[in-house]
């Protein structure tokens, strides 16, 4: 079950999957493992494009530095993307690094010649995953990508989302999309989050304030473990097949900040919230490898910044979607030392909202 299945009024026109992969090109793959009691945790791989040696225009925000997103140095000084994003666990930053520049050894060799700056954000799932254990090594992120395929996206505990929390509920990984009409053309723009944040009494459906009445089931908040209400971190990852700058897509990185408020978080200092924007525009441009041939010059495409107010609007809605779906597509976990997070209890929330008078959609 999706949130716009259950008949919530969101904003705005999807693409067909209702996922980041309805930008052409985008494909997604997980690692998910789930071990005994105590191994909770995964690898998402998001693949730009279906030939990583083309770069794509990108760029990047961080609303709260809590977190990591390794080679953002590198989109900040040149505005390109190549190679799969990878998204895991906090202490499994390094075995996901590793696992990319494998994989591009194994079939990008042309690439894996030059320097390699992949890519890979985390959030902390060490409530429900004994995150200091070796669980993720560099084949998992390889089975990942290697696992990416365009169409419909599983979500909830899935890959890097296996053990994160949500408003202190069950989080996890979640998508959507939205189609955004510019003259004769129409492009789409895909977000895609690891939602691991936010305290429950935060939490708010379509404008409707839900998190107080929800509280009653709150392991997190009662157990000795004691982690900060709004702890745990979001990446969040924006698509476009509209052609833009790289400028431009760290706008759109900027954006993302809105869906999640929209969703009630008000931004914790424990949460590490980092996003990436790129656009697959422009196919061929913005060459940042060696440079082989004649000098010569590249050509840039771009929406004009004074029509970008509905690609922007699009991040939001988009955004706030996937936080959505990802909550209500998590069932309840309960992981290492018998540690419970409870799904989100659809049924009550849905209740709110009717209660609150919000029209729902058949």
């Amino acid at each position: 079950m999706r949130a716009r299945e259950l008949g919530l009024p969101l904003t705005g026109r999807t693409g067909p999957h209702n996922a980041i992969t309805d930008v052409p090109g985008v494909t997604v793959g997980y690692t998910t493992l789930i071990e005994g009691d105590a191994v909770r945790t995964g690898v998402t791989a998001i693949l730009p494009r279906p030939d990583a040696e083309v770069p794509c225009a990108a760029g990047w925000f961080s609303l709260n530095g809590n977190g990591e997103m390794t080679g953002a140095t590198w989109l900040t000084e040149t505005g390109a993307l190549r190679l799969p994003v990878l998204i895991t666990n906090t202490h499994a930053i390094g075995p996901a690094h590793r696992g990319v520049i494998d994989w591009a050894n194994r079939d990008k060799p042309a690439v894996a010649r030059e320097w390699l700056l992949p890519v890979v954000a985390e959030t902390w799932d060490g409530y429900l995953n004994d995150i200091n254990s070796p669980a993720v090594q560099p084949w998992h992120a390889v089975a990942a990508i290697d696992a990416a395929r365009p169409g419909p996206v599983a979500e909830g505990s899935v890959g890097g989302g296996t053990g994160m929390n949500c408003y202190q509920f069950k989080g996890g990984s979640g998508t959507s999309s939205r189609l955004v009409d510019h003259g004769p053309d129409t492009y789409t723009v895909g977000a895609f989050v690891q939602a691991n944040f936010g305290a429950r009494k935060e939490l708010t459906v379509c404008g409707v304030p839900v998190g107080a009445a929800l509280a009653a089931d709150n392991p997190m908040q009662d157990s000795e473990w004691r982690v900060p209400p709004g702890a745990g971190s979001v990446i969040a990852v924006i698509a476009t097949d509209a052609p833009l700058l790289p400028g431009q897509c760290t706008a759109l990185a900027r954006r993302v900040p809105l869906g999640l408020a929209r969703t009630g978080t008000t931004g914790s200092h424990f949460s590490g919230d980092i996003f990436l924007a790129f656009s697959t525009g422009n196919p061929g441009a913005l060459s940042v490898g060696a440079p082989s041939g004649p000098p010569g010059y590249e050509q840039l495409r771009f929406l004009p910044w004074n029509r970008l107010d509905d690609v922007f609007a699009a991040v939001v809605y988009a955004v706030e979607e996937a936080v959505l779906n990802a909550l209500v597509a998590a069932d309840t976990m309960i992981g290492r030392d018998g540690h419970r997070s409870p799904g989100l209890p659809v049924a009550d929330m849905l209740g709110l909202i009717t209660a609150a008078g919000r029209p729902r959609s058949a």
